[in-house]
């Protein structure tokens, strides 16, 4: 049995959906009463969680966390923090303390880990970032160290922008785009390392079968984009015009610096950790991977990831 928090999101989902399309038995860790059979309680702000939360379950899916996108006020970046940190410290304890243990802990991480301005190919080798998200993501991937601790598998999830038609940075731009109002952000020289929803899917569910995949792994495609790539390539995908221009002050001055640490960022990804383990991308390059995910009904990523479980 597996176990998912952040069920409800967009990745959550869609994992959900296909775990569930192979018959595998899901619970879904819910911040209200349970009212279904695969439904566990838990409020990770107060430290609570239903006790026979792991009882029977193998693997724990952690990806729980606040929405990044708004505007970061004081409240906002506490709510950021808290939400990662205190969510994954309930969780590692708790699957410490249990008996028998789930054998993998598969938790929720960011490419934001790494900092904003790397432009050369950036392994799970490289140095980390000392920014805000960088600061929140080291804190994320420690407070899984009780699990780690009682010898159970943690793998951390360092995962780039998911592109899925339902949720996230494309269903935020797809309207302008379709309008012919697309455009860079900023010069466009910013590279994007970006995954497909179905491949994040696929992603998630080897980190959980694969015993050697332990620590950081990069679940980002093999080939990252400049901003204006991206931009190109979705306005052919679309059959639209990209002339615009979003100026990089009027992002700052509309969304402050959430908008400096997320689409004027620079990070160049490469998932050489999944390479290495065998991992196959269903949707590596970017005109695959928009064409794929905008055919998708909400029922994307539901086929994503064939890797069979045997837990």
């Amino acid at each position: 049995m597996i176990l998912v928090s952040g069920a409800s999101g967009l990745i959550g989902s869609a994992l959900v959906r296909s775990l569930r399309s192979e018959n595998r038995e899901v619970k879904r860790l819910v911040r209200r009463l349970a009212s279904r059979a695969d439904e566990v309680s838990w409020h990770p702000d107060r430290g609570e969680i239903d006790p026979r939360a792991m009882e029977g379950v193998t693997a724990v899916v952690n990806l729980a966390g606040e929405n990044l996108s708004q505007r970061w006020t004081t409240g906002a970046r506490r709510r950021i923090r808290d939400s990662r940190i205190q969510a994954t410290t309930l969780l590692a304890r708790t699957i410490a303390k249990s008996n028998p243990r789930p054998r993998v802990l598969v938790s929720g991480s960011a490419m934001g880990i790494y900092g904003t301005h790397r432009d050369d190919p950036t392994d799970e080798t490289a140095s980390l970032g000392d920014d805000f998200l960088a600061s929140v993501c080291k804190e994320w991937e420690s407070a899984a160290r009780p699990a780690s601790d009682a010898g159970v598998r943690v793998a951390f999830s360092r995962t780039g922008l998911v592109l899925g038609r339902d949720g996230g940075m494309l269903a935020k731009i797809l309207l302008p785009f379709r309008l012919g109002l697309g455009g860079k952000f900023g010069g466009g020289g910013q590279w994007m390392s970006w995954i497909a929803l179905t491949d994040v899917v696929g992603a998630l569910r080897f980190m959980i079968e694969n015993e050697a995949l332990a620590g950081p792994v990069n679940v980002v495609a093999p080939n990252p984009v400049t901003n204006a790539e991206f931009t190109d390539t979705l306005g052919r995908v679309l059959g639209r015009p990209t002339f615009t221009v979003v100026p990089a002050f009027a992002l700052k001055l509309a969304l402050g610096q959430m908008v400096e640490d997320t689409a004027l960022a620079s990070q160049r990804l490469i998932p050489r950790r999944l390479n290495e383990a065998g991992f196959r991308f269903e949707l590596p390059t970017l005109d695959a991977a928009l064409r794929r995910e905008l055919q998708s009904s909400s029922a994307s990523g539901a086929s994503g990831g064939s890797t069979p479980l045997n837990l």
